[in-house]
């Protein structure tokens, strides 16, 4: 059965947040592959306009692009290289190399290859039955020195229930509570968007991200009046 857009896309943010939980009960990423696998198929759907694989374990590829074109969507979290099965590869038109990051907390996406099958072989390397691919040739360093958010100025804040809610000019929300920062933003926000009736779900029905969700959750206390003091 085919999945309307809409319904790719939902599914795409409950198995994020799924797999959020998951690294919130303690489970290491490494071992989420499942999930990690079924994100990765999901957010290549999503992104050509496509369909899942109908067929269980379907050899060679797991989507099929609007355009009909069958993709292996290969995803992982941290490897040093990407297994494809020689004997099938040719069974694909492209390949997409995918990557789930921790941002901020929250697992995230981030497209390290995307190419035809005929682009990918000059870069794999070969082995009796399997070829692999080395990650180290996907990775590139970071331009620039990474950002330090101590140093970063806030644009906006709020208090409620004995936290302070700061976004930074980078978009950036943080929590802090008896001056310590909390290290999880997104419990407390999910806490204070309760009381305060703020959605936590986004128009198309997706888990808000933290800054998105802190954003509205400092509007919501932005709108609220002041407290007064009799007399």
């Amino acid at each position: 059965m085919s999945l309307s857009q809409t319904q790719i896309i939902r599914s795409l943010g409950e198995a994020l947040a799924w797999f959020e939980k998951e690294l919130a009960w303690g489970a290491p990423m490494g071992e989420l592959r499942h999930l990690t696998g079924r994100i990765g198929e999901l957010y290549a759907a999503m992104v050509t306009r496509g369909q899942m694989a109908l067929a269980v374990n379907q050899s060679g590829y797991d989507v099929v692009s609007d355009e009909g074109e069958r993709i292996s969507v290969k995803t992982f979290t941290s490897s040093s290289h990407i297994n494809f099965n020689a004997s099938t590869l040719e069974l694909a038109d492209r390949v997409m190399v995918l990557q789930i990051v921790i941002d901020e907390g929250e697992p995230s996406i981030r497209e390290l290859l995307d190419c035809s099958v005929e682009e990918l072989k000059p870069k794999l390397k070969n082995l009796e039955t399997n070829s692999y691919l080395p990650v180290h040739l996907l990775l590139t360093p970071k331009d620039g020195a990474a950002v330090v958010l101590a140093d970063l100025k806030v644009v906006s804040s709020g208090f409620r229930s004995g936290f302070r809610v700061d976004q930074l000019e980078n978009g950036t929300i943080q929590v802090w509570h008896d001056g310590k920062l909390e290290p999880q933003a997104k419990p407390v926000l999910r806490k204070l968007a309760g009381e305060l009736g703020v959605e936590i779900l986004n128009s198309v029905g997706n888990i808000k991200n933290t800054r998105s969700l802190g954003s509205d959750v400092l509007k919501a206390l932005a709108d609220q009046p002041p407290l007064t003091t009799s007399s």
